[in-house]
C-alpha cells in the first residue's frame, strides 16, 4: 500500500510537470507536497500514540521472565524437603562422600585379607608329567621322573611364618588403615553437611528476603499512590512524587535481583540433592525454630573423642610405628612349611607297580611330604638398616603431625564456638531490630498520610526496615551454618 501511494505521488508530480510554467503549476506542486506530508503524519500517529500510552511508573515496573529448567517432574506437586532429608539425599548423591565410602569399604576388605594371610593356605593340585622314554628301561629320560607317566595328585597346606607374621603387623596394620579410612569417610560427611547445611538455608533466606523485596515493592508502590493523590488535591509537592517513583523502580530492581538469587540458590541445593537437576521441591523453613548451643565444656569434651581429623593423625602415627616393627623384623629369621599329602605314581591309583621294582608288585602310592624352609638374612649391602631409617623418619614426621593436629583441632573448637556463641546473639539483636523498623516504617506511613512526613523519612524507614530483615535472615543463616562447622570437630549434638 505504501508502496502504491508512492507511485501514485510520483504520477502527480510528473503530470504538473507537464503543466505551463505558472502560478498554477507551483500551487500544484505545494498541495500535492502537503497532502503526503499530512499522510505520513498520519501514519506515524499510531506509533507515536503507542509509545506515549506507557507511563513511566509502568516502565519501572516491568517484571523480568527467569528461564527455568524443564522436565516431566514438574507436572507432579513438589517434595516437601526438611534438613533432615536432604543431608540424607546427599548422602546418596554426592560424588566425594561416595568415593570415601567406597575407600573404608575397601579397607575393610583389606583387613579381612590381612587376617585370612596369617592362616594357612590349603589347596589341591593335580598334575600330569609326560617324559620321553629311551626305548630301553622304564624310565623316562629325565633323571627327575621314575617313569614315563607320572601322576601327582596332592592336597598342600602352607604356612609363612614371617616376622611380620608372628609379629601381626599385616593385621594391625589393615586395622590401622581401616580406621583411618572410616575417619576419612566421617570427615566427608561432615564437609558434605557442613556445605548442604549452608546451601540449604541459603535457600531459605534468598526465599525470605524475596517475600522483603515484594513487601517493600508493594510498599513503594502505595507510597506512589498516595503521593500522587495528594498532590492531584494540592497538598503534596511534584518532587515528593518524582521521589516516590524513584523508590518504586528501586524496589522493583531489588524485588528482580531477589527472585533471581532465589532461583540460583534453589539450582545450588539441587545440584547436591538430587541425581537429575530437578526444582520441584519446597524446602520447610526452620530459621526460626530455637536451637540451643551446648556449653564449652560439652562441646570440648565431644570433641577430644568424636574428632576424625585427630583420629586420622593417630591411626597415621600407628601405622608409622607398625612400619618400624615391620623394618626391625625383617633382620628376623623367616620360616616357611608346606605338607603335601596325596599320590605320585606313574599310574593314576591308590596301588601301582613300581616301574623300577616291578618285581615288588603294586605298592601303595597314598603318603605325604613335608618341606621347611628356614631362611636367615646374613648380608645385604645395609639395605634393611636403610629400611629401618626410612620407617623411623616416617615415624617422627607422622608425631610431628599428630602434635599439629592437636594443636589445630584445639584451634579451630575455640574458633568455632566463638563463631557460634556471637552469631547466636546477632540472632537476638537483628530479630529486635526487625521488630523495631517495621514498627518505625508503620508510624511514618501514619505521619505521611496525615501529611506530617514528608517522602525522604519514608524512603528512609522503607530501606531500614528492608535492610534489618535481610540481616535477620542472615544472622539465622549464620547460626546454623556455624552449629553446622562445629558439629564438623564434635559430632552431632
Amino acid at each position: 500500500m505504501k508502496r502504491r501511494a508512492i507511485l501514485s505521488v510520483r504520477r502527480w508530480l510528473r503530470n504538473i510537470d507537464s503543466l505551463p510554467q505558472n502560478s498554477e503549476r507551483r500551487f500544484a506542486r505545494r498541495f500535492i507536497c502537503a497532502i503526503s506530508m499530512l499522510s505520513a503524519a498520519i501514519g506515524l500517529l499510531p506509533f507515536w500514540a503507542s509509545a506515549q500510552s506507557t507511563a513511566p511508573t509502568e516502565e519501572m515496573g516491568a517484571a523480568v521472565q527467569l528461564a527455568q529448567p524443564k522436565g516431566a517432574d514438574q507436572a507432579t506437586p513438589p517434595v516437601t524437603i526438611t534438613l533432615k532429608d536432604a543431608l540424607g539425599l546427599a548422602h546418596k548423591n554426592d560424588v566425594q562422600f561416595l568415593a570415601a565410602v567406597g575407600d573404608a569399604k575397601s579397607a575393610h576388605e583389606d583387613r579381612v585379607q590381612a587376617r585370612n594371610a596369617l592362616l594357612p593356605s590349603i589347596s589341591d593340585s593335580t598334575q600330569f608329567l609326560g617324559t620321553q622314554g629311551n626305548g630301553k628301561t622304564a624310565e623316562g629320560r629325565f633323571v627327575t621322573n621314575d617313569g614315563v607317566h607320572v601322576y601327582r595328585e596332592w592336597a598342600v597346606a602352607h604356612e609363612d611364618l614371617s616376622p611380620s607374621n608372628y609379629l601381626l603387623i599385616g593385621s594391625r596394620r589393615a586395622v590401622a588403615a581401616e580406621a583411618m579410612a572410616k575417619a576419612k569417610m566421617e570427615i566427608a560427611q561432615r564437609g558434605l553437611n557442613v556445605t548442604v547445611t549452608k546451601n540449604y538455608y541459603a535457600l531459605l533466606v534468598a526465599q525470605r528476603k524475596y517475600s522483603t523485596a515484594q513487601q517493600a515493592r508493594d510498599q513503594a508502590k502505595r507510597i506512589l499512590d498516595i503521593a500522587q493523590q495528594t498532590e492531584n488535591l494540592g497538598q503534596a509537592a511534584h518532587s515528593d512524587v518524582i521521589k516516590s517513583q524513584i523508590q518504586y523502580g528501586q524496589q522493583q530492581q531489588t524485588f528482580e535481583e531477589a527472585n533471581l538469587a532465589m532461583e540460583n540458590a534453589r539450582l545450588d541445593l539441587a545440584v547436591v540433592l538430587f541425581p537429575t537437576l530437578n526444582e520441584n521441591f519446597t524446602v520447610v523453613d526452620d530459621l526460626d525454630s530455637p536451637q540451643a548451643l551446648p556449653t564449652f565444656s560439652e562441646v570440648q569434651g565431644m570433641a577430644e573423642h568424636e574428632n576424625p581429623d585427630l583420629r586420622v593423625a593417630v591411626e597415621t602415627m600407628r601405622e608409622a610405628e607398625l612400619d618400624v616393627s615391620s623394618a626391625k623384623g625383617s633382620f628376623l629369621p623367616s620360616l616357611s612349611i608346606e605338607a603335601d599329602y596325596g599320590i605320585e605314581a606313574n599310574d593314576f591309583a591308590l596301588h601301582a607297580v613300581a616301574k623300577s621294582h616291578p618285581e615288588l608288585g603294586r605298592l601303595p602310592t597314598l603318603g605325604y611330604f613335608v618341606t621347611a624352609s628356614l631362611t636367615v638374612p646374613v648380608w645385604d649391602w645395609g639395605t634393611l638398616r636403610s629400611k629401618l631409617h626410612q620407617a623411623e623418619i616416617k615415624q617422627d614426621q607422622a608425631r610431628a603431625e599428630l602434635s599439629q593436629a592437636q594443636r589445630q583441632m584445639l584451634s579451630n573448637l575455640y574458633s568455632s564456638y566463638n563463631e557460634a556463641a556471637v552469631s547466636r546473639v546477632a540472632v537476638d539483636r537483628s530479630r529486635a531490630t526487625a521488630d523495631l523498623a517495621t514498627e518505625s516504617l508503620r508510624l511514618i506511613v501514619l505521619r505521611y498520610q496525615a501529611g506530617e512526613s514528608n517522602s525522604l523519612e519514608v524512603v528512609d524507614a522503607q530501606n531500614t526496615l528492608t535492610q534489618a530483615r535481610n540481616a535477620y535472615d542472615d544472622a539465622e543463616a549464620r547460626y546454623r551454618t556455624a552449629l553446622a562447622t562445629l558439629q564438623t570437630l564434635t559430632g552431632t549434638f
